[in-house]
């Protein structure tokens, strides 16, 4: 995970917790996962359309 070992995202979780407390990290996480997982929708929506757009460009056999 881009050469990221147990001590340094220790570090980085510590520091990310002094800056955003302790009540404010569970929204952040929250808003990420819902970003991500609407990000992952729209690109499907888009490779599901790429597949229809070529599937209509085929002979049919």
């Amino acid at each position: 995970m881009f050469g990221l070992g147990a001590p340094e995202l220790m570090i980085i979780l510590a520091i990310c917790f002094i800056v955003f407390g302790g009540k404010k990290l569970p929204e952040i996480g929250a808003g990420l996962g819902k970003g991500i997982s609407s990000f992952k929708k729209g690109l499907q929506a888009t490779e599901d359309e790429v597949r229809v757009v070529t599937d209509e460009g085929k002979p049919e056999a």
